[in-house]
């Protein structure tokens, strides 16, 4: 709803006062400053109609002053003026997160968040144009790159890969309430705010101006040093518009929404300006939408509402076909919360799991509660919607040896896949599951989903149900959990490290080893790189991490490190999927990967230092290093994968050469010009076909499975995620020692109970 301007600006002051004394509720501030013709990111509640221009102050009462805080439009407020290209800061990133919950939490204001769970059908054309530009960006991206040999400026940015998905578990684990939507999230924000009473809602949506409920904060004018902003304010938009505050959603729908395409309703729109411009003959000097918008909502005023009531929301004297009249009613529903007088025309109706008759009612009921306490990432969306998606990742489209991670992690997702639906099946159904992936990378048009089938896996020391996975407790069923979630990475030969080394540390081994066996073109360097990040970043303070300098950036780093993050989630979905057999906090990636770091250590691997400089000279590290090395290579040896060294051009040669940018030859170095490895000289492109058609499953030769491991997965009762024990283990301890000390708070996996808060509609 671009151009919704003429409103009335109110700065707004957030400090509220201590929430313990509830006869002194705190005050909010607002100061008017009437505009005209403003952008409508400038456009904010006001309060009452006030006869001077002296500062008001009105006292509200909020016993409890809770804001709602739309988490998806923070993403990038958040995360600013940090590098992003490297694959994320994520401990610099926790610490933002940290800070910012910090100054409303001090300041009495109890936060409550809210992230998009999933796409609607009705959205995914909308989903699929955004996504489909961002990857025109993402060729600028890798361009600028590789002419310059630096991070693009703001003008040309992204936000890290998957920092939607771990986000939501980085405010869990700093004791915010946090939720995931099952519809969506602009109305279960919105619900949710009304419902309950809350301050405002902090997003940078419009939609929220047409919802009637809280008010809308604007999360672009936040200053957070003084929790200043501005507040949007639907009635003084509605006077200075002479509309009225019930047909806002029609106005919403005929300028186009998520239901109701702008397209459709074009022929409107360009009547409506059309007799705008007659009765108002001076020249209007704003931007073209904002007149748009003042005539549509000219329009929208002078439709008779006599027969309103009689025809369902929408006026009789709206000329349109059947078809469109039904589809803006059901625009117009999308904004009635509960309490609307045409509440029951809402369509509330839950649609049935897609795959139901493969698990348990208990399973389906944990998934959507997992699912909605922001602890359940890709088993609701396997389970209950049948359907899987991925935005852009940082992916080079003109390097032909790195396979997009989205067929990279194709085969995990796979095993997934069967562990959710077919485990404990006998094989016998005639109607095998299928899930509807939106992946995006590379070449793909997006043009429908990809169908993929799961792959049942075989765990040796049993086939248990999932519900025996997820709600019973015990020694034998935490190894069945730990064999369930290694099978999926065809890590089950790495179940004796379990105690021995660190969670985070056997789960980074799993997912180096796993990109080592999918990508050919991976070389020696590579894993030194992922492998040498992993060892040393529990050693680095956030502020050595802030200081690490590049002195020029790989395009082909750059894309390792997000193919590496979105490994990150695929190894949290997998823990979900099996009944978390390690804890959660080991798989994320403050834990376990920085992208500066990782970068500085693909520079050194591949400029040829020394392992000791790589380990930066500490002796600990190098012997953890080695130990992951000699087991990823006992891999490599076992399944016939040969890891040669392929060292690409590096800074140290380029420095004579050209220090600001890459000559020629060095570009074709650094971009991965090298088909030594590729199979008849054939390109991923060409072998997509080929790998998509790799559905079966071998189990790899293993050690006898021992039984009797200690320790289970995490608790699934707590909405908190549990303490991290990040400190690096010694090799040489007794194993019994370390397992004791790594295992003692593990709890056991049961159901969720019901959060404090009710459940998305």
């Amino acid at each position: 709803m671009d151009g919704m301007g003429l409103l009335c600006v109110g700065k707004v002051d957030l400090i509220a006062c201590d929430s313990r004394e509830e006869d002194h509720p705190p005050p909010i501030h607002f100061e008017l400053v009437p505009r005209l013709g403003m952008e409508r990111d400038d456009v904010t509640r006001a309060p009452p109609e006030r006869t001077d221009k002296t500062p008001l102050i009105i006292t509200q009462r909020f016993r409890s002053p809770t804001l709602v805080v739309d988490g998806m439009s923070c993403l990038s407020h958040w995360y600013s003026r940090m590098n992003w290209v490297c694959g994320g800061q994520w401990t610099e990133y926790m610490e933002v997160l940290k800070k910012w919950v910090e100054a409303f939490t001090s300041a009495g204001i109890k936060l409550v968040f809210f992230f998009d769970g999933v796409v609607e059908e009705q959205k995914r054309p909308e989903w699929v144009k955004r996504r489909l530009r961002v990857n025109k960006d993402i060729v600028k991206i890798f361009n600028h790159i590789k002419q310059h040999g630096e991070q693009p400026g703001q003008q040309l940015s992204c936000l890290p890969s998957a920092l939607a998905t771990f986000t939501p578990l980085a405010l869990r684990s700093l004791g915010q309430d946090v939720f995931c939507s099952v519809r969506e999230a602009d109305y279960e924000i919105a619900s949710y705010a009304c419902c309950h009473g809350s301050m405002g809602i902090l997003g940078q949506d419009t939609d929220f101006i047409i919802y009637d409920s809280a008010p809308y904060l604007s999360v672009a004018k936040l200053r957070i040093n003084g929790l200043t902003t501005v507040m949007y304010d639907r009635q003084r938009l509605c006077r200075n518009l002479g509309l009225s505050v019930t047909r806002l959603p029609l106005l919403a729908c005929l300028l186009g929404n998520d239901v109701v395409s702008e397209e459709l309703m074009q022929h409107i729109r360009s009547s409506a300006v059309a007799a705008y411009r007659r009765t108002n003959p001076a020249l209007y000097s704003g931007p073209p939408q904002g007149e748009v918008f003042l005539a549509v909502a000219q329009f929208v005023s002078s439709l008779s509402a006599s027969a309103e009531e009689e025809t369902g929301l929408i006026p009789h004297s709206l000329n349109v076909a059947s078809s469109q009249r039904e589809l803006l009613k059901k625009g117009i529903c999308s904004y009635l919360l509960p309490g609307h007088k045409d509440y029951e025309l809402v369509d509330i109706s839950v649609p049935p799991s897609a795959f139901e008759k493969y698990v348990s009612p208990e399973i389906l009921k944990a998934c959507r509660e997992k699912h909605v306490a922001a602890e359940g990432f890709m088993v609701y969306s396997v389970v209950c919607a049948g359907v899987t998606e991925c935005s852009n990742s940082l992916e080079d489209e003109e390097d032909e040896e790195l396979l997009p991670q989205a067929l990279v992690y194709k085969p995990c997702r796979q095993r997934i896949y069967g562990l959710l639906l077919l485990l404990g099946k006998d094989g016998s159904s005639v109607d095998a599951p299928a899930i509807r992936e939106w992946f995006v990378f590379p070449g793909n048009p997006l043009k429908e989903a990809d169908t993929v089938h799961p792959v049942a896996i075989n765990i040796p020391s049993g086939q248990p149900s999932l519900d025996l996975l997820w709600f019973s407790s015990g020694p034998e069923v935490s190894a069945l959990r730990l064999a369930a979630f290694l099978t999926v990475f065809d890590c089950l030969h790495y179940s004796d490290l379990h105690g021995e080394i660190g969670d985070s540390l056997l789960a980074a081994l799993c997912l180096v080893t796993y990109i080592v066996l999918q990508v050919e073109t991976l070389s020696e360097e590579d894993v030194d790189a992922y492998l040498s990040q992993a060892v040393c970043l529990r050693l680095k303070s956030p502020l050595e991490l802030r200081q690490i300098e590049l002195p020029v950036l790989s395009s082909r780093a750059v894309q390792l490190g997000s193919l590496y993050v979105r490994g990150l989630s695929h190894l949290l979905g997998a823990n979900n999927a099996s009944g978390c057999a390690l804890p959660s906090a080991a798989l994320m990636p403050w834990h376990g990967f920085d992208g500066r770091l990782f970068h500085s250590k693909y520079l050194l691997a591949h400029s040829g230092a020394e392992k000791s400089e790589l380990l930066d000279r500490d002796m600990f590290c190098l012997s953890e290093f080695v130990q992951l090395k000699e087991k990823l290579l006992e891999t490599c040896r076992k399944r016939g994968r040969i890891l040669q060294s392929r060292p690409r051009e590096t800074q140290k040669n380029l420095r004579c050469s050209n220090t600001s940018g890459f000559p020629s030859g060095a570009d074709r170095g650094w971009r991965g010009e090298t088909r030594r490895d590729l199979q008849h000289g054939q390109t991923w492109r060409q072998r997509e076909a080929a790998c998509g058609e790799q559905s079966g499953y071998e189990n790899p030769e293993t050690p006898q499975w021992r039984a009797d491991h200690r320790g289970g997965g995490q608790s699934f009762h707590s909405h908190r995620s549990n303490s991290y024990e990040g400190r690096p283990l010694n090799w040489n301890r007794h194993p019994k020692q370390n397992r004791g000390r790594l295992h003692h708070n593990r709890g056991r996996y049961q159901l969720a109970p019901r959060w404090q808060h009710p459940p998305a509609p």
